[in-house]
């Protein structure tokens, strides 16, 4: 078993899964602002000191990805941030690219940047605690979206990534986003993230990057938000697990899935159903965002002062994420807290 391949195990073995805080200064804002928080340094930090210092720490986060401003940051008793998640067994993660910018040639779509620097920032966040990274290529669906053009540079910039970040002895997570966004049915979602998911993997072997030492974080497979075919938990389980079979290479040891837009609810709901029908050998879990903290920030925004009240919210949404992680979350066990 190689190293990156046991980090990989650490993160998501035993229903544990992954705390998404890597929201940038301006998402961080926009989610402050929503709760009528002021978004400064300090307000940030507070919060995610809350939720990185609660007792599910230990029983349901394997990994916590941050973002650059997180990672060089000091808790109030002196800790750095990762030593403060990694006091509690987790480990440090970090989002490493820059955003997704404008795609020259699809104007409408959108590629990731951040390759330019990234060996060198690697190295510094290695020094500073992180053994794991993110990069996020995001893909529109629409009769003619995504494109093929989208498809391959997207591919092309993972799998670059990915290079690198095992060269600097870091497991990277592996994640193309096919958004929610639109009218489009779970078939034709199917369809556009199998296609995806597949140019991913042919890119990433061509690069010689090791699967055992990745993570996938994809997309469930979903009718759009605004699709008028809606579908049972049971059948976004079943053409789930029927897309990664079928596309994800078995030397791959865990998919952790974001919850892309789902409600808390719904994305612990789906986790589970996936998990009992789940007839692969992948580890399935969760890289939730706020799927994981949107309960806590609305308790939180009320009185910020109140951080036992916010971690137990925070831990029962960790725990109930953790259950379904194993295929043995309940709607009954939601109500007792």
């Amino acid at each position: 078993m190689s190293e990156l391949n046991k980090i990989a195990l650490q993160i998501l073995s035993n229903g544990k899964g992954i705390l998404a805080a890597d929201e940038s200064t301006a998402t961080m804002t926009k989610r402050l602002d929503s709760v009528k928080v002021h978004s400064d340094e300090n307000n940030r930090l507070l919060f995610r000191q809350t939720l990185f210092s609660s007792l599910s720490m230990k029983e349901c986060i394997g990994g916590v990805i941050l973002y650059d401003e997180t990672i060089r940051q000091k808790t109030s008793n002196g800790k750095t941030i990762p030593e403060l998640i990694n006091s509690s067994g987790s480990l440090t993660g970090i989002k490493v690219d820059t955003g997704a910018k404008t795609l020259a040639g699809s104007k409408e779509e959108k590629i990731t940047e951040g390759l330019d620097g990234l060996r060198e920032r690697l190295k510094e966040y290695y020094k500073l605690g992180a053994r794991f990274t993110k990069w996020r290529g995001v893909y529109l669906i629409s009769d003619k979206y995504p494109s093929k053009l989208s498809v391959s540079a997207n591919a092309h910039a993972l799998a670059r990534y990915a290079a690198l970040v095992q060269e600097a002895e870091m497991v990277p997570i592996i994640e193309p986003e096919v958004l929610m966004d639109g009218d489009h049915s779970a078939k034709v979602c199917y369809e556009k993230t199998s296609e995806v998911i597949k140019k991913c993997y042919e890119e990433l072997q061509l690069n010689n990057v090791d699967l055992s030492g990745t993570i996938l974080k994809p997309n469930m497979i979903l009718p759009g938000e605004n699709s008028k075919n809606k579908i049972s938990n049971e059948e976004v389980a079943e053409l789930t697990l029927e897309c990664l079979k079928n596309n994800v290479p078995s030397e791959v040891p865990g998919i952790a899935f974001l919850s892309g837009g789902q409600t808390e609810i719904e994305a612990t709901t789906n986790l589970n159903q996936i998990n009992k029908k789940n007839n692969t050998k992948f580890i399935m879990s969760f890289s939730y965002g706020r799927a994981l903290q949107q309960s806590a920030l609305k308790f939180w925004s009320k009185d910020i002062n109140d951080i036992s009240g916010t971690q137990e919210v925070f831990d029962h949404r960790a725990k109930m994420c953790t259950l379904a992680a194993q295929g043995k979350w309940s709607e009954n066990l939601e109500n007792k807290k």
